[in-house]
């Protein structure tokens, strides 16, 4: 892990990410510790943000994408995108097995979900070159052509995320570590 990376302020931050960074605390209400870091670079924090908001506005339903994007993390070992989609998922009122299983990195007992999460396991591991066999599969589950390539771009924006916040050692904010706790009572 590294610490070289500094957590910018707005006013520290190179001038490229001062209005973006604006955009991000006007959101939270605090600019989040890997907003900070990820300054540093202004096109990587615009590029990923625009990129994120692009996957938002695909064809897959919200909780499919936030199954995608927390395969992602629980695989790249990003703590804070765990924790973060963590409570999106609750706030999309997802059921808490499915959440826990997400947070193991184990199969999901909802056949739909989990054919979307072996495929995006699938297409990392085999960089695309996935046989067509396993694409009639993902079809099969009522997943489309466009959905598949929609899965690669969620994995480009949150793999740029997941190893950005990795290389620069971004925090666990405290709004976003309570999510990693579990909800009494279940759901």
């Amino acid at each position: 892990m590294s610490q070289m990376f500094p957590a910018h302020t707005i006013e520290t931050a190179p001038q490229a990410a001062r209005r973006t960074m604006g955009a991000v605390e006007k959101q939270f209400g605090f600019v989040p510790g890997a907003v900070a870091r990820l300054a540093e670079s202004p096109e990587l924090l615009d590029g990923f943000l625009r990129l994120s908001k692009t996957f938002e506005a695909s064809t897959l339903d919200p909780v499919a994408r936030e199954v995608l994007i927390m395969t992602i993390a629980v695989r790249n070992g990003c703590h804070l995108c765990v924790a973060m989609h963590t409570g999106k998922l609750r706030g999309l009122d997802a059921d808490e097995a499915l959440v826990a299983a997400l947070q193991a990195g184990e199969p999901l007992t909802d056949p739909r979900l989990e054919a979307l999460r072996a495929f995006v396991l699938e297409v990392l591991a085999t960089t695309g070159d996935v046989p067509d066999d396993s694409v009639q599969s993902f079809l099969g589950h009522g997943y489309t052509l466009r959905n598949a390539l929609e899965v690669v771009l969620g994995i480009g924006a949150y793999t740029m995320s997941t190893f950005a916040n990795r290389l620069t050692s971004a925090p666990l904010d405290e709004p976003f570590a309570r999510h990693l706790e579990p909800v009494s009572g279940g759901r």
